[in-house]
């Protein structure tokens, strides 16, 4: 898929980030390297087994909000970064279920 975001008319060398997506298409996402990716291996790079997403959403709320980086967030550090909280998947989550979506 690296071909459809960027195309080498100029036949130099490939940018990093071009090297890194065959590298992690390679090494991560085509796990029976058949060259192609299937539904499964669609599936298990989207929803990762092994991924929690809410465990990731508040290590990141907490790595933004902590200010004095003790792991801890106080009152005052969340009100002083309340729009990382309101504007966190997160706190969207519910309200993602009850939205009208075209493609369902």
């Amino acid at each position: 898929f690296p071909a459809d975001m960027f195309a080498n008319e100029e036949g130099g060398p490939e940018p990093d980030w071009v090297i890194t997506e065959r590298e992690q298409f390679s090494d991560f996402r085509d796990l029976n390297k058949d060259g192609k990716m299937d539904k499964e291996e669609i599936q298990h790079w989207i929803l990762p087994q092994d991924y929690d997403h809410a465990l990731a959403e508040a290590r990141h709320l907490v790595y933004e909000s902590d200010v004095d980086k003790d792991q801890k967030l106080t009152k005052e550090e969340v009100l002083d970064n309340w729009n990382m909280f309101v504007g966190s998947q997160a706190t969207n989550y519910g309200e993602d279920l009850t939205r009208n979506h075209d493609e369902l």
